[in-house]
């Protein structure tokens, strides 16, 4: 199943002849060119954006040393594989594509130019010059939930997933154990958008929740839809992939942030130095790559318990999918003494006691 579908190539993007939106720094002469490939626009004030801060990074440090380039909301499938094409062909050396369904594609475009090296965000297929890199953004659902146990008085989320593969599945679970450490009554409804970024089904969805009873709303989709319905709804909820608050002061309590900055930067030296090697990065709190906005809307004892979740899930002293964990049919999916690897994890199916709602097939 794809990651980051359905959205359109702004303005039918390179295919139809019509120029994308591009960002080129104002370079000296044969700077190195690195070029972006985004699933969503850098306005949706989440994945995408996040994604986009990370690339003004680079030009930040090494200025007209390099030249960086963006496509946006390019649809996942051939048309990417041609964008990502695209970028090769005009001289970029190192380029990063930053939604799964991007994946194969990129494979593809590394076999043409094994000169070039590619970075798939998401995704779990390397070689020679394509490598991977991800984030635990899972660690940071459970902080979430720990915070919406001591918040929710009517002990109901509400959940907004996006497409239904394991990286969104593991968050859901995650939210839950999280919740339940806190209140063990604690339940989750969802609702798939199937979409990472529309706005309109997402503002619709947190309507629904709300309707049945949630109190407060969380998102693994890109825009801000969802928090600007709590705040107009008097109900609390959490950005994602960045800070949200600017959209929804009142209403959101902090935010997952994807923090790709350091990462990008690094790579970036690497392929210019020559020492870049294919690698898979999985970075959670302890990396630097998740950090959590700051926290407002809550009380103290609801913020000191969030923050304890996020020094205890650094250090290791939490271990968020360890044992006992049961299923919604209340089979046993982890014993107790035990914990999922990155294996497992990576490939969850299967959602946990708590959850109200299903996988769609």
């Amino acid at each position: 199943m794809k990651r980051r579908t359905f959205n359109k190539i702004l303005g039918a993007g390179l295919l139809a002849g019509v120029a994308p939106t591009i960002i080129r720094s104002a370079g000296a002469a044969d700077p190195f060119g690195v070029g972006f490939i985004y699933v969503g626009p850098v306005e949706d004030f989440g994945w995408t954006h996040a994604h986009d801060v990370g690339r003004k990074a680079i030009e930040a440090e090494f200025g007209d040393k390099v030249k960086t380039t963006y496509v946006e909301s390019v649809k996942e499938g051939p048309d990417s594989e041609r964008v990502i094409a695209e970028l090769a062909n005009k001289g970029n050396k190192l380029i990063f594509t930053t939604s799964f369904g991007f994946m194969n594609p990129t494979l593809k475009v590394a076999q043409r130019f094994p000169d070039v090296k590619f970075e798939h965000a998401t995704g779990y297929k390397r070689a020679d010059n394509v490598a991977t890199y991800n984030i635990r953004f899972y660690e940071g659902r459970y902080v979430q939930g720990v915070i919406a146990g001591h918040l929710s008085k009517s002990g109901i989320v509400g959940y907004i997933g996006s497409v239904p593969i394991p990286e969104v599945v593991m968050g859901m679970n995650a939210f839950i154990l999280g919740m339940r450490s806190v209140n063990p009554n604690a339940r989750m409804k969802i609702v798939w958008v199937n979409a990472w970024y529309d706005p309109g089904k997402e503002g619709d969805s947190a309507k629904a929740l709300i309707d049945q009873g949630a109190d407060v709303i969380a998102q693994h989709t890109d825009s801000g839809a969802p928090l600007q319905v709590c705040e107009q709804r008097g109900v609390v909820g959490f950005g994602q992939a960045s800070d949200m608050a600017s959209l929804a002061p009142k209403a959101q309590l902090t935010a997952s942030v994807d923090f790709w900055n350091p990462y990008y930067v690094r790579r970036t030296k690497e392929a210019m130095e020559g020492t870049w090697k294919s690698t898979d990065t999985w970075g959670g709190f302890n990396s630097g790559m998740l950090v959590m906005a700051p926290y407002a809307n809550m009380t103290p004892e609801a913020e000191a318990a969030g923050k304890a979740a996020e020094a205890d899930i650094s250090s290791g002293k939490t271990v968020i999918f360890q044992g006992p964990i049961k299923d919604q049919s209340g089979a046993e999916k982890v014993p107790a003494g035990t914990a999922l690897d990155d294996g497992a994890i990576a490939g969850m199916n299967w959602l946990a006691d708590g959850i109200d709602g299903q996988i769609p097939s």
